[in-house]
This record gives C-alpha cells, sequence and structure tokens, in this order.
C-alpha cells in the first residue's frame, strides 16, 4: 500500500518547467555540426550542391522561436528511418521501466521511518505564540551554556516515535521540487523562546543510602574528617574514588595534600549544594559523667567536705546548645559552674593577707517544703592595678585539623587579641602551637609591640593531628625560660580538647601537670568549638594545673572572661581553697550538697596541705549552697534507725541556735602551708536586704541547673518558677548576662516541648 502511494505520487510528479530559450539554441548548434559532418562525408561537391539548398531552407530557422513551438519536431527533421525510431523508442520504454522497479525495490526495502520525501521548501519563521505562565523544566532538564544563549537539554524519559505515513501526509504540503536525502536534519524554527536539544535518555543513576549523600571530606594531614558542612574558604575539589562508585563526595583539601594513593586528582563537576544538611553533632561531645549527691542522714555523716570551683565552662556550653534549640547532656550540666558564672555582691576583704571572708545566709526553699536552704558566699579581694604583677604568658594554640571551624581557631584567635588589649606593655607574650607536632610561633614578646604579636596570630592555619601533650611541654619548657620570679607564669591553652597523638591517658597527663605546677607555673584552658569537644580533658588539666576552665562559645563570652574578668583569670590570691561544714544534729536531720559533685574531698583531705583544691583569683565569687531539712520537719527522706546508740552528749553539745559549723583553709599563692578562717552558721541569719536579689537569683539558677539534670530532689519545680524567681532577683544586671540567663530558661522550655 505504501509502495503504490509513492508510485502514485513519483506518476503525478510535475517535471520543472523547461528553459525554451537554451533548449533553442542547443538545437541550432547540434543541426549546424550534424550538417558539417554530412557534408564532408557526401563529398565537395555535393556538399556545395546541398549547402545551396539547404542555405535558403535554414535561413527561416536562425530566426528566434517562438516560446510556444513545440521541442519535438527534432525527429522530423533528421528523418530517421521508421525502424530505427521503433528500436530508440522500445529501448527507452525498458529502461524506463528498469529505472522505476529499481525505484520502487529500494523505497520497499528502506525502514517505515526513513521511506518520507521530504522538500527543498524555504525556512519561514513561524510567529511566536503568545506568552504562557512561566513554567519550571522538567526533572530531566539541565542548563547549558550556548553563544551567550540559555538553552535547556532535555532527557527524554521515552525515546520519540516517528509519526506513521498517513500522520507525515496530512501534515507534509503537496511535493514542489526534488526530494532531498534522508539524512537532512529537520529544520529548526528560530524563535525567541528557549531552544531545546533532544538527546538519547541516560540510564536513571542509582538511588542513594542516607551513608551515601554526598559529603564533605576534609583531609588534614593523617585523618580525614567527614562532615556535612561546606567549607568558606577558598578550596580545591577533587573526586574521592575510595568509596562505591554510587558515591560521588567533593574533597576538601586545607592544606597540602599528601598523595597516599587514595585519591584521584580529577576536579569534580558536582556543584556544591546550596543548602547542606548540619550533621548532628548531640552526644560526640564528651563529659566526665557523675552522679548527682544524695541526701545525707546528719547523725551518720554530719561532715561535707568540698574544693571551691570558680570554673564558668558548663554554663557557656548549656547556653550554645539551648541557643541551637536543644537540651545539653546531662553531664554537661554542673551546677556549681552555673551558679559561679554570675557575680554576687558578697562582702569583699580589705587586705590581701585575709583574701576573702565568708558570707552565710539562710532561706526557705522553693522546691521542698518544709526545708531550707544556706547559702555560703566568698568573694576574692580585688588587686588594685599598682598591686597587680607582672605577667609572663604564653599562649598555647591547638592548630590542628579538629580546630578547622569558625567556632574554634579563628575565634580562638580573635579571643587573643582581645585579651592583649587587657594586659600592661611590660608583660610578655610568647606563642606555642601544635598538631602534628609542636613548634614555638612567637619568643616571649612584650605587649607594645603589639603589632608582631598579631601577625604570628593571624598566620596560624588548621590542619593535622592533635599531639596536645608535646604542646604542652614545650609551652612548660619556654615558660620556664622566661620565667618572672615575683611575677604570673601561666599556659594560656585553647582547644576543643581531642588530643589523639602522644600522651592520651588523662592521668599520664594529670601527673605531668602536677609537676610542673609546683615550679610556679599554672595552667589555664580555654574550649572551643563542639562535635568532637572534650571537656573532661580541659577540666582535668584546669583542676591540676591551678588554673580556671572557661568555655568560649561566642566573642561576647571572650571578652567577658578574658577582658572584663582578666585579673580574676590572671592573678590568684588564694591557692588550694578547701570548704568543710559540720552540720548540728541537734537542729539539722538531713543535708544535702547542690553540685560541687566532680570537687568532693574526703572529710581527712581538709587538713592535708599536700591535697590539691580550687584557686581563687583577684574579684572571684564563689557560692555554694546546701539544702537541709530541719529537726522535726516533716519533710525528712531517712527514717531514724532503729538500733542506733544515740550519743546524748553529743546531741545536746551543739549550739541551739546554730545549723552547723564553717571552716575554710587556703594557701597564699606563694605560700606552702595553709590558713583557717571559721564561722558559724545560726538559725537567725536570714538574708539580709542587700543581698536579697543575689540570693534569689543563685537560687533560680539551681533549680535551673537541677531541671536540666533531671534531678530527683527538686518536687515539681518547673520553668515558669525559675523564671519568676530569676526576673525577681534580675537587679541592676550592668552586663546583661541576668537578663540573658531569664531568655535561656524559656528556651529551655521550648526546646523540652512544654
Amino acid at each position: 500500500m505504501k509502495a503504490q502511494s509513492f508510485e502514485h505520487d513519483l506518476r503525478h510528479a510535475v517535471p520543472p518547467t523547461p528553459d525554451t530559450e537554451t533548449r533553442l539554441r542547443a538545437r541550432r548548434a547540434a543541426l549546424a555540426q550534424f550538417a558539417r559532418v554530412h557534408a564532408q562525408a557526401n563529398g565537395q561537391k555535393e556538399a556545395r550542391k546541398e549547402g545551396q539548398n539547404d542555405a535558403s531552407k535554414a535561413a527561416p530557422t536562425a530566426q528566434p522561436r517562438r516560446k510556444s513551438e513545440s521541442l519535438w519536431p527534432l525527429g522530423r527533421t533528421l528523418k530517421r528511418p521508421l525502424g530505427w525510431t521503433l528500436k530508440s523508442t522500445w529501448l527507452g520504454g525498458v529502461a524506463t521501466a528498469c529505472v522505476v522497479v529499481v525505484g520502487v525495490s529500494v523505497v520497499w526495502l528502506l525502514p517505515p521511518r526513513d521511506r518520507e520525501v521530504r522538500l527543498d521548501v524555504p525556512l519561514t519563521k513561524q510567529p511566536v505564540e503568545p506568552a504562557v505562565p512561566p513554567v519550571s523544566p522538567p526533572s530531566n532538564t539541565r542548563p547549558v551554556e550556548t553563544e551567550g544563549k540559555n538553552k535547556i537539554e532535555i532527557e527524554p524519559a521515552i525515546k520519540p516515535v516517528a509519526p506513521t505515513h498517513a500522520e507525515r501526509r496530512k501534515k507534509t504540503p503537496a511535493l514542489v521540487g526534488r526530494a532531498l536525502p534522508a539524512a537532512t536534519p529537520t529544520p529548526v524554527t528560530d524563535v525567541s523562546l528557549p531552544k531545546t536539544v533532544v538527546e538519547p535518555t541516560p540510564p536513571p543513576p542509582p538511588q542513594l543510602d542516607e551513608k551515601d549523600v554526598p559529603r564533605e571530606v576534609i583531609v588534614n594531614g593523617s585523618r580525614i574528617q567527614r562532615r556535612d558542612v561546606v567549607s568558606q574558604t577558598p578550596t580545591t575539589a577533587i573526586t574521592d574514588v575510595t568509596d562505591s562508585p554510587q558515591r560521588l563526595n567533593e574533597v576538601i583539601v586545607t592544606g597540602a595534600l599528601r598523595n597516599r594513593g587514595f585519591l584521584s586528582r580529577r576536579t569534580s563537576s558536582v556543584p556544591t549544594p546550596s543548602a547542606p544538611i548540619p550533621a548532628p553533632s548531640e552526644g560526640r561531645d564528651k563529659f566526665q559523667h557523675f552522679a548527682t549527691n544524695p541526701v545525707k542522714r546528719v547523725a551518720d555523716d554530719p561532715v561535707s567536705t568540698f574544693s571551691v570551683d570558680v570554673d564558668t565552662a558548663a554554663y557557656s556550653f548549656v547556653r550554645r546548645k539551648l541557643n541551637e534549640g536543644v537540651l545539653p547532656q546531662v553531664d554537661s550540666v554542673r551546677v556549681e559552674e552555673m551558679i559561679n558564672y554570675f557575680d554576687y555582691a558578697w562582702p569583699t576583704s580589705d587586705s590581701r593577707e585575709q583574701p576573702f571572708k565568708p558570707t552565710v545566709t539562710v532561706s526557705d526553699s522553693p522546691w521542698g517544703s518544709g526545708k531550707k536552704l544556706i547559702h555560703i558566699g566568698i568573694k576574692g579581694y580585688a588587686l588594685p592595678a599598682r598591686q597587680q604583677p607582672d605577667v609572663n604568658l604564653v599562649l598555647l594554640l591547638d592548630v590542628s585539623g579538629s580546630m578547622d571551624s569558625p567556632d574554634k581557631l579563628p575565634l580562638a584567635q580573635r579571643s587573643m587579641a582581645l585579651l592583649l588589649d587587657a594586659l600592661r606593655p611590660t608583660d610578655t607574650v610568647a606563642i606555642v602551637v601544635y598538631a602534628g607536632a609542636a613548634g614555638q610561633v612567637l619568643a616571649p614578646t612584650p605587649v607594645s609591640d603589639k603589632e608582631t604579636i598579631l601577625q604570628a596570630l593571624n598566620s596560624l592555619q588548621p590542619g593535622g593531628s592533635t599531639a596536645g601533650a608535646a604542646g604542652i611541654r614545650l609551652a612548660y619548657t619556654l615558660a620556664e625560660k622566661s620565667f618572672r620570679k615575683g611575677g604570673v607564669n601561666r599556659i594560656l591553652l585553647a582547644t576543643d580538647g581531642d588530643f589523639n597523638v602522644g600522651i592520651t591517658d588523662q592521668n599520664e597527663l594529670k601527673g605531668f601537670v602536677e609537676r610542673e605546677r609546683e615550679k610556679g607555673v599554672y595552667l589555664s584552658v580555654l574550649g572551643f568549638g563542639e562535635g568532637n569537644y572534650r571537656d573532661e580533658m580541659a577540666q582535668t588539666l584546669a583542676q591540676n594545673g591551678n588554673g580556671v576552665a572557661a568555655y568560649i562559645d561566642t566573642l561576647n563570652e571572650a571578652k567577658k572572661v578574658l577582658v572584663q574578668e582578666a585579673t580574676s583569670s590572671l592573678f590568684p590570691i588564694a591557692k588550694d581553697v578547701k570548704l568543710q561544714v559540720e552540720f548540728n544534729p541537734a537542729t539539722v536531720a538531713e543535708y544535702r550538697l547542690v553540685g560541687y559533685e566532680t570537687r568532693a574531698l574526703n572529710r581527712e583531705d581538709f587538713n592535708n596541705d599536700k591535697v590539691d583544691a580550687g584557686d581563687v583569683g583577684s574579684g572571684h565569687t564563689v557560692t555554694a549552697i546546701y539544702e537541709i531539712t530541719p529537726v522535726g520537719s516533716k519533710a525528712k527522706l531517712i527514717d531514724e534507725r532503729r538500733y542506733s546508740a544515740r550519743d546524748e552528749k553529743s546531741a545536746t553539745r551543739g549550739k541551739a541556735n546554730e545549723y552547723g559549723f564553717l571552716r575554710i583553709r587556703y594557701k597564699q599563692p606563694d605560700g606552702l602551708r595553709s590558713q583557717l578562717v571559721e564561722q558559724p552558721i545560726l538559725m537567725d541569719a536570714g538574708v539580709p536586704a542587700a543581698l536579697r536579689d543575689d540570693v534569689s537569683f543563685s537560687t533560680a539558677v539551681a533549680g535551673f541547673a537541677q531541671i536540666l539534670r533531671g534531678s530527683q530532689y527538686i518536687g515539681s519545680l518547673s520553668f515558669e518558677d525559675v523564671m519568676k524567681q530569676a526576673q525577681a532577683g534580675v537587679g541592676e544586671d550592668r552586663y546583661g548576662y541576668r537578663s540573658e540567663f531569664v531568655q535561656l530558661v524559656n528556651q529551655a522550655r521550648r526546646a523540652r516541648g512544654m
């Protein structure tokens, strides 16, 4: 059927219009040549005679023939024999039939999609269709840049099917002119809309598991850290071929690339995701686990002993997590550090010889009906500027690969720059760094040469593993070489606590730091970052290095610790400060120390000057809270023993107006023997009006910390109760820290979904 249609179209095809003038000129030239040939064959005489006759007959043919004159009289003019004419006609018909048969056969053998006769028609611009609302391109398109114009390449999911012959006949105009080869490309209409290029659809990519999602791989020396955070610094992208072929990771090289045979140096064309999904960091930071202090029966254990703690790292870390909208880990909440983050107006001493005097208040417990709270507060003597000694400071900075984050090394560099403003021109600063190994970056330099110190700070770049122990050793060596007798010799370590090269055992590091502190060089620790923060390492180093431990989460926190409280962090006014409270069994049935779980001491350690304890700096405040159950109260949790031998003499020997007796031991910064301060805890101590805000606010902070820890001793205390009590004790709030605490309580309530 298709072949017959083709023959029909071919048979009725209109031949092109002949060029009449050209045909006439060709005919006259052929006749003239034919006459000359026959004239030579018949002889000169006959040619002369025939030429005369032909000259008279040929004269009319020299005139132009009319356009309407037929071309076929040529056969009659030649006057060929009849046999020759029939033979020529028969041969022409046979040739024509053969051509037709061959053409039909060739067309029949072609595939159906190639049996199309396309016309050489002029390309005309199609009218532009009216504008339509923009639609998003299909999922199988990708943008391509072509000669300055945008083009979209469409990858069809199904291969296009050629139209049928009937459909082509409806759309194809009448045959005009010659047929084009089948391989001629279909003309493309030039319009203002984006052009599309149709390509065969490649096989669909394999489905990726959640673990196969493209990640950022940071190569730092001898280890690879994978995370879902995109670096903001200029980097080099190559393809990581270490995993399965289905996974295409972007490898970010932050330092010199060490060719270890597992990386291909082909540039990756994978675009960086515009909104990377951050990896969850909850639970990966490490903290020392401890149990909450229990309730103790005075008749069984009347004495409580502990070391002071002026660290504030727990509060800063808790604040960071709450600002991120999540609750902190339970072990990251240390109640005493939450309380001591704030400054309180406890009365201070007027003399450096007696660096502090205790303040004791008694108030009702807001979370335990029938119980009392005893606040014990001390405030260190504030050294005036003329009494502040010179400072020999060594900055020990962790520049390992784990510090490659804006909230780690860059924040540490900016924090140290702030510290320079709090130092005097005569103080000296040295810089030691450690990564895979330790090295000295800056020799002891006077603060008056601030530009040199800042240039050394700003030149630091992260990379490599973490040889923290080697850095600590080098820092102590440098501090001892530039030791200032009668001055402050301190190492300030800035790290995330991730030690993985050299000495990594905490007990071994503890012993090393303890030996070095006896030489008069102290160690303080500033923690940075999250995700692999090692708080237990920072606490161990600071507690045994006679220093403080703080956590820097923002530049404002760095300003608080290193500028506003610089004297407290740098200048100790007392060391090995211990507190001991003996409760009166005649007036107190039970007691519980709120916080200080990691600072507990044995009863015999109080009088042992060889036992280390916490230090108090210039202007430092320390607050401890006891919750007690008076005798006769129905709030007791522990029953009386049935077979106890009650000592009537010891029971009546206690003062009837005392809840207990407070003892404090401390040493001078350069002393070896401790001194003792004693004071009774009176039942009618009450809360002076000047301290009412401080007592109320510190109680609110203690309650908030216990809620975060999930304490079983706070009854039905809620975040709303904490907010009300904190708002009542905000007071003057010079720097706005107390108002910020109220907002944190509200954020914690939302994070818990309450």
